[in-house]
């Protein structure tokens, strides 16, 4: 099964549908509540994460029998310091994002905490692509 939405920077109304959407596929599946509210989490984080900083971005969802495969790639500023952003309460957002709630420097760390495997490239200026799998049976981590 796979999924395929873009996402349009700057928009926080839509803001977490993707992660929505598919907590409820998840759900219809039968996939256990713990994998799922962590594939949930890790996606939520990545989808605010193209808003906030991103021009525009597509998110790619790929489930199988044994694991759920989510490909974020956005067009953006892009990250410089990968390592520096990673560290929990670092984060370039705007004081307009930071008025709104997010931007508290948790994103890459939250998305890294839900996920079994989580790999991020960028190109500074062209934009950042995480690549995040999760397994459906926790015993096969």
């Amino acid at each position: 099964m796979q999924f395929r939405h873009k996402i349009a920077g700057g928009d926080f109304a839509k803001a977490g549908n993707v992660a929505s959407s598919l907590k409820k596929v998840l759900r219809q599946l039968n996939i256990d509540h713990t994998v799922s509210k962590r594939i949930v989490i890790a996606l939520y984080e990545g989808e605010v994460n193209v808003v906030a900083h991103a021009y525009s971005g597509v998110i790619e969802v790929e489930i199988d029998e044994e694991k759920v495969k989510i490909n974020i790639t956005d067009k953006g500023p892009g990250i410089i310091d990968i390592e520096k952003a990673m560290k929990e309460g670092y984060s370039t957002a705007t004081s307009q994002v930071r008025e709104m709630g997010f931007g508290a420097g948790m994103g890459l760390s939250n998305m890294k905490k839900n996920s079994d495997l989580m790999k991020i490239s960028s190109v500074p200026g062209e934009g950042t692509i995480v690549e995040l799998l999760n397994y459906i049976r926790p015993d096969a981590r």
